[in-house]
């Protein structure tokens, strides 16, 4: 269907012209007629990068009435990236109508102005989970009168942590109003926002629930742990013109293989926690432009990036929490164009490629890992057909011609050709002439359920385990998984031996490899789950029996 066959305004359909809208996406046509005409709330089931901004976007524009002034429409988004996407976004579509006033509110930025921008009169507030909380509690902004309320990427804010924010902002809102829930997954905490603040709901599901994009390949190669940079790297070298992103587990990681490439030649840079707002502007504008070609990144530093022609995403490392699966592969094949998600994965993970091909609904081939000489011919190939396809500005070389013909006319035809190729050429020459086979034998390893690491022994062979405490547990969301992946990601560790995990309502046990322990005590000062400071302590032993024997004595000998 085209944009104008749904009753938008003449002016919003300017707005969306001059970006270049004319068909609308499969989840456009699906939303757009509900919502302009009816004021049910919505749960939506769509892939990241299908649309959903103007899905729900426009049919806001075209309800909210008069002047700015107290917020009529309030959207809630997970990260700071994609809460200015989206307020950019709207304001791209209302650039010919003038009633209405889009204001952005998020961490990392001067609180002063938003809360300035807020007083002034707006009509719609983006805001993230943790600013917006914090204004509403500040009293600066009010939301009691919000006519529309829009959750998207709903599963990814539950996964960050987000779950007790969402309440209590959810609480604050009027009975009477339009919600509007968009997500990827369709996770049971998803589900009970659907039944405790939603009222009969119309679902629409755009593909199949919690399944991959329709226009994604997905692919994985085995390697040996300790070869899976080196797996990388031909990866890379096999697809000449990647344009992608490299998810890896931890900010440690992303900043070792991204240090890794750049020393040896290769067009990347790195996106993680550590960098301040204006070094994450900077490399996301970077790759925007094309300017990097690879971006290494972690799941949460790379939540809000919104770029539509990128070729591949390949995972460093699998997710833990495999629904993070769907929403790193659905950051290629967007905008109708196809797209490629690789996995590296060990000997011992075979079983969750398993698991992702039933979540997603789609068959992942294995592939063998390129050999130096496959390298060796795609590279030449590609570097004859950039020769080849080269534009000569003659104007600009004409005078450095003869000096150059005078430098090599010696050479014959065949020979020049040779010394051409090789200037480039002779480089994955070298490094791949005596390159073993990194290909290993799917039964090789353990099962996937395994956890890796050599940890330290007792004198009858096993693991010596400490236990501890951290005041985190089911209501704050955290489940096994979520705290392996907080531990490697404080830690920047991986294979950290994990005992047993014990999950209560607001507080955990487990137990770590004794040989960690500094390691986990260090590296948790400071951490933050959402808006939760993150307490973890060291659960001591009780005293020894003869200790304990001694202190009684003592009482019964007062």
């Amino acid at each position: 269907m085209k944009f104008d066959e749904f009753g938008l305004s003449q002016e919003i359909l300017k707005g969306i012209k001059e970006l270049g809208f004319e068909d609308a996406t499969p989840v456009q046509q699906e939303c757009l007629p509900v919502l302009l005409s009816e004021n049910r709330d919505m749960v939506a089931l769509a892939q990241t990068g299908t649309g959903k901004t103007a899905a729900f976007g426009l049919p806001l524009l075209e309800r909210i009435e008069g002047k700015p002034g107290m917020p009529q429409a309030l959207i809630l988004s997970p990260t700071r990236e994609l809460c200015v996407q989206i307020a950019k976004d709207l304001e791209q579509y209302s650039k010919y109508t003038n009633h209405h006033k889009i204001t952005a509110v998020y961490g990392g930025a001067n609180i002063q102005s938003q809360m300035q921008s807020l007083k002034s009169g707006v009509s719609i507030v983006v805001g993230t989970p943790g600013r917006t909380l914090d204004l509403i509690r500040r009293k600066r902004l009010k939301i009691s009168e919000i006519r529309y309320l829009v959750l998207d990427e709903a599963d990814e804010m539950l996964t960050m942590g987000f779950k007790d924010d969402l309440d209590a902002i959810l609480s604050e809102t009027p009975k009477e109003k339009q919600t509007l829930l968009f997500s990827a997954t369709m996770p049971k905490e998803i589900q009970s926002i659907a039944r405790n603040f939603m009222t009969n709901p119309v679902e629409i599901s755009v593909g199949k629930r919690n399944a991959g994009a329709e226009n994604v390949e997905h692919f994985y190669y085995m390697v040996h742990a300790r070869d899976r940079y080196k797996a990388l790297k031909r990866i890379v070298d096999i697809h000449p013109k990647i344009y992608g992103l490299v998810f890896c587990r931890t900010r440690a990681e992303t900043k070792d293989v991204a240090d890794k490439l750049m020393s040896e030649g290769y067009n990347a840079d790195a996106l993680h926690g550590d960098l301040s707002q204006a070094q994450r502007d900077f490399v996301m504008n970077r790759f925007r432009q094309k300017h990097l070609q690879i971006l290494v990144a972690t799941d949460v530093a790379a939540r809000g990036l919104d770029v539509h022609d990128m070729s591949h995403v390949i995972n460093y490392n699998l997710p833990d929490e495999l629904e993070i699966y769907i929403h790193r592969s659905g950051r290629t094949g967007r905008a109708g164009k196809t797209g490629i998600s690789i996995s590296i994965i060990h000997t011992r993970e075979s079983g969750k490629i398993q698991r992702l091909e039933k979540l997603t609904q789609k068959k992942f081939t294995r592939k063998p890992v390129p050999l130096g000489r496959d390298i060796c011919e795609k590279q030449l190939y590609n570097l004859i057909d950039r020769v080849e396809k080269v534009e000569v500005n003659e104007s600009q070389i004409e005078e450095f011609i003869p000096t150059i013909i005078k430098k090599l006319g010696w050479l014959e035809r065949d020979e020049l050709i040779k010394h051409f190729v090789s200037v480039e050429f002779n480089s994955f020459l070298d490094y791949y002439k005596d390159a073993p086979d990194l290909n290993v034998s799917g039964k090789e390893g353990r099962d996937s359920g395994e956890r890796g690491g050599r940890g330290k022994k007792d004198r009858r062979g096993k693991v010596k385990f400490s236990k501890f405490f951290i005041n985190l547990g089911t209501k704050n969301n955290l489940n096994p998984s979520h705290l392996i992946g907080l531990i490697n990601d404080r830690t920047g560790v991986r294979d950290i031996e994990i005992g047993k995990i014990e999950t209560m309502k607001r507080f955990t046990f487990f137990e770590v490899d004794s040989k960690f322990e500094k390691d986990i005590v260090k590296s948790f000062k400071g951490a933050k789950w959402g808006s939760v400071a993150v307490l973890v302590e060291l659960k001591t032993s009780e005293p020894p029996r003869r200790d304990r024997n001694k202190r009684k004595r003592k009482h019964f000998d007062r």
